[in-house]
């Protein structure tokens, strides 16, 4: 008989007790599952390893020696894509600054260059890498979540005391790493980890990943209309890039989005796009271009670029930061990843820049006064030492931050609230309506604001969106620290300064041309022609140094088409188009823009005219513009979507990967929808 100490029995009699009422997997479950995640793994390594002297080795072994000061791990062994894949990871996080402790050079442009082609050749891999990530984080979560329903606050009995709740993780994905140190939250914000939050009694108990309450407001495809009839187009600009990055959250995870989660201007202005600079004292480009539509040869397609200036000097901010602290935000990639999104936005602050930090959850609460960027370990601890729990008061945390930064308003200043949540309000103010009526009214206090959005669940996509369109905003979706790393670091000039605000786009059509158009996706952001020139009217913001690109599909005059066009009754009172073909015009259509100073309140006006001149070949920028639009389409099962084919999607990808690290994972994500349609 064997014989156990007290403290040992008590265990034990606690892990049969869990194992009986289910609170754990039964061990056969748990072999099993290590088993096929084993089977899973062994079908991922198929690759034949990379020896020693494969030019990628080499090459990554170069740049480790330079940049990191030790060699490849394991590189005497040889190393299989998913090893590699784990390298470059982790070189291109100290890189790219997110490990500064452990760089010891700036990054030349040629060991750039080397590292986006390793990130390209390998882009499949690493996002196979991140789908493993999330799905041990979410078997995790689902222990912990069965573990804290049946067992939370239950003190065991005894003269022992409390004995905390045994929780037996799911087994994680078992791949071989090289021994590559891992980059820690210490790391990555200066100050010591955060402690796992405990649990308090009035928090909402956690939800199996499964469960889904995900909102999205409804997208109706713009229709075609008759120049004859309706002869103009208004619309309020749009840089918001969150559809894209959330769509790819979905497709990573092996399913295929929901309609309405894919917005076609926001995945098309996820990229960056080559436009001329603006000219003289102009805030922006306009850069415009005609070609034959990819998906109809017999229809044209027309861009509308737009470049914002860059800023030589970028003024001083003054940043609310407002942090959803409630307990929705526990769950993986929540609170610990916008932690870490924030702290490394703090990194590229400048000394006369000030950081407020604001939470809210049963209600606000002011964290941190304004601290000057001088005191980042000051800014980095507030941010890591945040715990999530209680309900959601969003609109109390709103009104807190604002209040704040209109405290602390710099005149001559960037002012800007940046909201970081899940969206899931459930206190007080909660509505869209609600919602939108309170934004509306903070925004005239001059205050900008940035939205970011994480989770997954319980993720609301819709109410972000009100709040970014409502408070002179951007909004964007951060699923993984590569993203936070492109909106917080590498875009931060565009992310935080605004150049322009209330731009709206007005283009009259010429129907001795067009016989019939639509504009490509901007369906939340049409506008009624009378609000064009109405100054009291919100729209869209440009950042410094952001593009933005708007797509219209054009059928000719002329041409015969089986797309079903609007029709009215012959009218008695108006003659339409009556002087038209007194006058004939080379013109296909006319484009004018509206837009105030960031701090004005009057709008100035642009035109431009677009002659009926298509261009044989498409430009790089078009013809990227255009692909995207085609894979929003494809998502969307558009009606319009015509000739689209995800092997030609494929294939124009590949062709316009480039050296951006970006375009490759953009063609990534058509092979894995292939993979994807393939299984349904």
């Amino acid at each position: 008989m064997i014989y156990f100490d007290r403290s040992k029995r008590l265990r034990a009699v606690m892990l049969m007790a869990m194992f009986c009422s289910g609170a754990i997997a039964p061990l056969s479950d748990i072999r099993s599952a290590t088993a096929r995640e084993q089977d899973r793994v062994k079908a991922c390594h198929k690759e034949n390893l990379h020896l020693p002297q494969h030019s990628d080795v080499k090459t990554l072994d170069r740049l480790y020696q330079e940049y990191l000061g030790q060699s490849l791990p394991n590189v005497d062994l040889g190393m299989d894509q998913f090893q590699l894949a784990r390298a470059i990871v982790h070189l291109d996080e100290a890189m790219n600054g997110q490990a500064k402790a452990n760089q010891r050079k700036t990054l030349s442009s040629t060991d750039k260059f080397q590292l986006e082609q390793l990130k390209s050749r390998y882009s499949q891999a690493i996002a196979r890498l991140e789908t493993l990530d999330q799905e041990r984080a979410d078997r995790v979560l689902k222990t912990k979540s069965l573990n804290t329903q049946r067992y939370q606050g239950r003190p065991s009995q005894g003269a022992v005391g409390k004995v905390a709740p045994l929780v037996v993780p799911a087994p994680a994905p078992i791949l071989p790493q090289p021994s590559i140190p891992s980059i820690a939250l210490d790391q990555l914000s200066g100050s010591s980890v955060s402690r796992p939050p405990v649990p308090e009694p009035s928090d909402r108990p956690s939800l199996p990943p499964n469960f889904n309450t995900e909102e999205y407001q409804r997208v109706s495809e713009n229709p075609f209309f008759i120049p004859k009839q309706t002869p103009l187009s208004t619309f309020s600009i749009d840089v918001d890039t969150a559809s894209y990055s959330n769509v790819r959250r979905f497709l990573k995870r092996g399913q295929m989005p929901p309609k309405d989660a894919v917005r076609l201007e926001e995945m098309i202005n996820y990229f960056s796009y080559d436009y001329a600079k603006p000219k003289n004292d102009e805030p922006f480009s306009i850069n415009t271009e005609v070609a034959k539509a990819p998906w109809n040869e017999s229809h044209q397609l027309v861009q509308i670029g737009l470049k914002g200036k860059e800023l030589e000097t970028p003024k001083p901010s003054n940043l609310v930061f407002l942090v959803d602290v409630s307990g929705s935000m526990r769950a993986p990639r929540k609170l610990q990843l916008l932690q870490r999104s924030l702290c490394m936005m703090v990194r590229e602050m400048k000394p006369d820049d000030h950081v407020t930090l604001v939470t809210y959850a049963g209600r606000a609460g002011l964290v941190l006064p304004p601290t000057s960027g001088r005191e980042k370990t000051k800014i980095l601890k507030a941010i890591d030492d945040l715990q999530a729990g209680g309900s959601t008061a969003g609109a109390a945390g709103i009104n807190l931050a604002y209040d704040m930064a209109q405290k602390h308003f710099l005149r001559d200043g960037n002012n800007r609230v940046i909201l970081a949540t899940d969206g899931d309000f459930n206190v007080g103010v909660s509505s869209n309506a609600e919602l939108e009526r309170l934004i509306e009214e903070k925004r005239k206090s001059g205050i900008f604001l940035t939205v970011l959005g994480f989770g997954t669940g319980n993720y609301k996509d819709s109410k972000m969106e009100t709040l970014a369109n409502k408070g002179n905003g951007n909004y964007a979706y951060i699923d993984t620290l590569a993203e936070a790393r492109k909106v917080l670091v590498e875009e931060i000039t565009s992310t935080l300064f605004t150049i322009a605000k209330d731009v709206k786009i007005q283009v009259e059509f010429n129907p001795q041309h067009v016989q019939a158009y639509r504009l490509i996706g901007y369906e939340n952001r049409l506008l009624r022609d009378q609000d064009f020139n109405d100054d009291q009217i919100d729209a869209g913001e440009i950042g410094a140094g952001h593009t933005v690109t708007a797509l219209y599909e054009i059928i000719p005059t002329g041409i015969s088409t089986d797309i079903e066009l609007p029709t009215i009754d012959e009218l008695k009172y108006q003659t339409p188009a009556s002087g038209a073909s007194q006058s004939p015009s080379s013109e296909l259509m006319q484009v004018k823009l509206r837009y105030k100073q960031p701090q004005g309140e009057q709008s100035r006006l642009l035109t431009r005219t677009i002659e009926n001149q298509t261009q044989p070949k498409m430009s790089q920028n078009l013809e990227m513009a255009s692909t995207v639009a085609m894979f929003g389409m494809y998502l969307r099962d558009s009606k319009y979507k015509g000739a689209t084919s995800l092997n030609d999607l494929i294939e124009r990808s590949e062709r316009l990967q480039n050296k951006n690290s970006y375009r490759a994972e953009f063609a990534s994500l058509l092979q894995k929808t292939q993979s994807i349609k393939g299984r349904m």
